[in-house]
């Protein structure tokens, strides 16, 4: 009754009009902007869906699913593999471009429904505003991963960081990007697990491995590999002063156990020692944890994790293949006997990308010129400008040296 009441006095029922008229006018902006947001999603999906090739990949669909159906198929068991492989790649991307348009008409289903209604229905614009959004998030994946085209770029990855120059605050540093990773890994809702962790002596990590497992994962992160430059005032310091620290990132491809690489037994060298931290009986009693180096080349690898010496040895192994494909692919060597060694070193002049915290704050990445000075969602694992830089950047200095070679 009181609502009433005030309604019909003559200064607050204008007010009350005004008021749904703001409301009324704010609604339609909105709806106007959602209405060009989907248009302009919907013409990049159909650009998307055209420069992918759908028909040849039906094509191509029709050509693997009878090739994986031949009774013959697993007499070579690699052939075999990669068949299957391919088979699951070109149905994954049909499907996710499929997707997409199913997504885009959804979105145009609520706009046109929309304008056939008599007023606006806020909730119907914000799922539809939320799957614009989400929408958008898998377009700037798909054309990601359109940059990787390496060998290895679909696996999964093995992150190993290692504390450089600069003491306790360098180890405090590696444990900052220790976070970083797997806060990235999280929101890429990858499978992310630390599997080696050594402490500091004081504060931090000397070193840690961690196992991303995830499509594509190696492919986006592997520009991660280099020194990373911390310059900030060191909470290990009582006069608060600037301090300079460095850390190394190693990047390799998570491989299977089984990868076909020809190492030959003289060129490996084992050691053995006792595993730190916590892992049941036989941690700080059985020497479990292994060290396996490829003698020709220098690259070592450490492997702590497993129970058994047995299982150190043989996950070792499998990570140290790894690593040697990756420089191999770099170095572009035909054969690993051909590479030659390749070790980060986390050191001055070294680095690939800067974290500035003080006396102003800015991440800027060396190779690309890409930087931010939101340093904190940088930290909380926000690497995707970064990366998308990067696999840019990556992508036109090969054009440009293949324009140069042809």
């Amino acid at each position: 009754m009181v609502i009433t009441y005030l309604l019909t006095t003559p200064y607050v029922y204008h007010i009350y009009v005004d008021y749904k008229i703001t409301v009324a006018v704010i609604l339609l902006a909105d709806f106007y902007t959602l209405r060009k947001d989907v248009e302009t999603i919907s013409e990049r999906v159909e650009e998307i869906r055209g420069g992918a090739g759908l028909k040849l990949l039906e094509k191509n669909l029709a050509e693997l699913e009878e090739a994986s159906g031949d009774s013959s198929l697993w007499d070579d068991r690699v052939k075999a593999q990669q068949t299957l492989q391919a088979l699951t790649d070109v149905k994954e991307k049909i499907k996710l471009l499929n997707d997409f348009k199913a997504q885009v008409e959804d979105a145009e289903t609520i706009v046109n429904l929309t304008e056939e209604m008599d007023s606006i229905d806020t909730s119907l614009l914000e799922e539809a505003a939320g799957i614009i959004k989400e929408l958008r998030k898998a377009l700037d994946r798909f054309e990601l991963t359109q940059l990787l085209s390496g060998p290895y770029d679909k696996e999964g990855a093995v992150i190993s960081i290692t504390a450089g120059a600069g003491g306790t605050d360098a180890q405090d540093w590696a444990d900052m990007l220790l976070r970083m990773y797997v806060r990235w890994g999280e929101k890429q809702k990858f499978k992310t697990k630390v599997v080696e962790k050594s402490m500091g002596e004081e504060a931090g990590i000397k070193s840690a491995t961690i196992e991303v497992e995830g499509r594509y994962a190696y492919g986006y992160l592997s520009g991660e590999k280099g020194t990373h430059r911390i310059v900030r005032q060191s909470p290990f310091n009582a006069k608060g002063l600037r301090q300079t620290s460095f850390s190394g990132v190693e990047v390799m491809p998570l491989l299977p156990e089984e990868a076909v690489v020809d190492i030959p037994e003289e060129d490996l060298e084992y050691s053995f020692s006792r595993a730190g931290g916590k892992g049941g009986q036989n941690v700080n009693k059985v020497e479990s944890a292994v060290r396996i180096t490829h003698i020709p080349t220098g690259v070592t690898v450490r492997c702590t994790e497993q129970r058994s010496q047995l299982a150190n040895k043989i996950k070792g192994l499998s990570r140290l293949k790894a690593k040697l494909l990756v420089i191999a692919e770099e170095q572009r060597a035909s054969e690993i006997k051909q590479i030659k060694g390749d070790i980060v070193k986390a050191e001055w002049g070294q680095q690939i990308r800067n974290y500035v915290f003080h006396p102003y704050k800015l991440v800027k990445d060396v190779r690309t010129g890409y930087e931010t000075s939101d340093i904190a969602s940088v930290m909380d694992g926000e690497l995707d400008p970064f990366i998308k830089g990067y696999l840019k950047y990556k992508y036109s200095t090969s054009m440009s040296t293949v324009e140069e070679q042809s």
